[in-house]
């Protein structure tokens, strides 16, 4: 994912000082290339340190790698094969403009939510699920419509999945849950109460915990042994909600087909889940 969208996406969770930077970066980003850590901490009037920390919480290792990858960023801006979101959809779109920013916002997602998951942390993901003795899936709202079709899709490679929303059966049911099984949590946020009750309780009980939520730090992802990323942006009104659920869809099927990829046994299960529903049709 591009460093300025980063950026964009994490603002509502930085400090004042922090604050200050991303808005000079974004406000002057060419500029940024130019610039020494000394010299851009002068310019923001904050500590040298603080510009440092500032990158490591993009994730960069210090400030020559976020240098790059602000290079990279402005690089992409001006490559015409970019795909952009041109604006919300308004109330007096035309059907072609209306389905060109619709389509744009989800390629952009798609790509964005891509590139903020490492292939090692998607195998480590696979490696969670196949292990586990048994899986619970939750989330809240659209998250728990992505959480069932999760739970499906792993049932049908032979692994013991259920889904669960209702709070009280999720922490009756965690209660005879062990180290040897794993909670999956979906969410957007990683903020919603109800999650968070679960995600404390299973780490309370050493159940691990695979989160997928949004991008910008929140309490789930702290309380994950392994948390999986979606980029779907917040400012985008009205879509947002679309936008997060096709991001945390791509998530699910990349590691279902993962998963059907490494196990022989997994695609024989998956071909007689389908059979017995193909001939249930015939009927």
């Amino acid at each position: 994912m591009a460093v300025l969208q980063k950026i964009v996406l994490l603002k509502s969770r930085l400090r004042s000082a922090e604050l200050a930077i991303a808005d000079y970066v974004l406000a002057n980003s060419a500029q940024i290339r130019q610039l020494s850590s000394q010299e851009l901490a002068q310019a923001v009037g904050v500590s040298q340190a603080t510009v440092v920390r500032f990158t490591q919480k993009l994730g960069y290792k210090g400030y020559p790698d976020f240098k790059f990858a602000i290079n990279d960023s402005l690089h992409q801006q001006t490559s015409p094969k970019s795909i952009k979101l041109h604006g919300d959809i308004a109330l007096n779109d035309n059907f072609q403009e209306m389905a060109r920013k619709l389509l744009a916002g989800k390629i952009e997602v798609l790509t964005n939510t891509l590139s903020a998951n490492e292939q090692a942390s998607m195998e480590q993901g696979c490696q969670l699920l196949t292990q586990a003795r048994r899986i619970m899936l939750t989330g809240k709202g659209a998250s728990f419509l992505v959480a069932q079709d999760f739970c499906l899709k792993l049932r049908k490679l032979g692994l013991q999945a259920i889904a669960e929303s209702d709070n009280h059966i999720q922490l009756a049911d965690l209660a005879h849950y062990n180290n040897k099984d794993l909670l999956v949590v979906i969410s957007e946020s990683g903020e919603t109460p109800e999650m968070i009750v679960v995600s404390q309780y299973a780490s309370s009980r050493g159940i691990p915990l695979l989160s997928l939520t949004g991008f910008a730090p929140n309490t789930v992802a702290k309380l994950s042994v392994l948390n999986l990323k979606t980029v779907a942006n917040e400012n985008a009104a009205r879509l947002s909600s679309i936008l997060s659920r096709n991001a945390q869809e791509l998530v699910i099927d990349l590691l279902f087909i993962m998963l059907t990829q490494s196990s022989a046994r997994g695609r024989k299960m998956v071909e007689a889940s389908n059979q017995a529903v193909a001939e249930y049709r015939k009927r």
